[in-house]
């Protein structure tokens, strides 16, 4: 009878934490897409939303955010630097921002439905940037066709040694999904939110007004958390499969990497990248982390334009 009493206790209390968690997941996610609602537009393919903004005359540049982000963290810094010179689109990648979740999270299914979004908008060979996870979209992208140049900014390209910090291990099951992923969206304070963004800056630091333009919350949404955990947790092998591929591309290549970024160290990735790929440009910010897009806008900016040219 004691352990009757106790299993159900127990029963009654993981139930009763499973309903609070869920009421204050959804009620941040509320908050969170009110106080961030969408800044652009809408595209539509196979019944999927893609959200995007539009800025600035001359030919098309597409760039793409990075894991965990959205079209926010491009439009702080960098895109307004371009505007004069290119009409710049800038996308929320499926399952983050506004932009709705695909079965699919692979690097070459976003890629291609990233290409067929913006070609509705009249884009068919656009300079593509790609920070992070994003330029990894954008090698895919290049795989199957379709840049005249790539801007790769801190972007993973080849597969690294090691494993994945215990976050995305935690989540690469279903029951782990199933119970951290809710815990995280209701319960993750904004100070954690702030020191794993300074530990993305180091050893730059954030700049000022930052997180408040980024809408951060907006990645602590459960959809979302599953969006990013997949893409996360699948790109190595997808990497393995992409990298014996590049030698075949052709099209300019502009590679960004600061020596301190310790979140893609640039010795596993832009590095021998760089030596795979027959018309690529490596430069190399001595100090900077893993955001040189915020750090070293000029360098950015300057790669961007030596693309276009080339």
């Amino acid at each position: 009878m004691t352990l009757r009493r106790l299993a159900t206790s127990l029963l009654i209390a993981a139930l009763g934490l499973a309903g609070v968690t869920h009421w204050r997941a959804g009620s941040r996610e509320a908050a969170a897409e009110l106080a961030y609602p969408p800044t652009g537009e809408f595209v539509v393919v196979d019944g999927l939303r893609l959200h995007y903004e539009i800025k600035g005359q001359g030919p098309d540049l597409v760039m793409i955010h990075g894991a965990s982000g959205s079209l926010r963290d491009l439009t702080f810094s960098l895109r307004d630097r371009l505007t004069d010179r290119f009409r710049v689109i800038v996308i929320d990648r499926p399952g983050l921002g506004h932009s709705d979740p695909m079965p699919d999270n692979s690097l070459a299914a976003q890629a291609r439905v990233i290409k067929t979004a913006v070609a509705q908008l009249g884009v068919t060979d656009p300079v593509v940037l790609g920070q992070s996870y994003g330029g990894s979209v954008a090698l895919a992208w290049a795989l199957d066709g379709g840049p005249k140049a790539l801007v790769l900014v801190g972007s993973p390209s080849l597969p690294w040694p090691g494993t994945l910090d215990i976050w995305y291990r935690m989540t690469t099951t279903a029951p782990g999904r199933a119970i951290i992923i809710p815990l995280a969206s209701a319960f993750v304070p904004q100070s954690y939110i702030s020191t794993t963004t300074k530990g993305v800056f180091a050893p730059d630091p954030v700049p000022p007004g930052y997180e408040d333009h980024l809408g951060s919350v907006l990645a602590l949404r459960r959809t979302s958390l599953v969006a990013n955990t997949a893409q996360v947790n699948g790109l190595r092998a997808e990497l393995v499969t992409m990298a014996p591929l590049y030698p075949g591309l052709s099209l300019p290549v502009e590679l960004i990497h600061g020596t301190e970024d310790t979140i893609v160290p640039l010795h596993i990735h832009s590095a021998p990248l760089a030596d795979l790929l027959p018309n690529a440009t490596l430069t190399v910010i001595d100090g900077a982390g893993h955001m040189p897009h915020h750090s070293h806008i000029d360098t950015v900016v300057a790669a961007i334009l030596s693309a276009a040219l080339r």
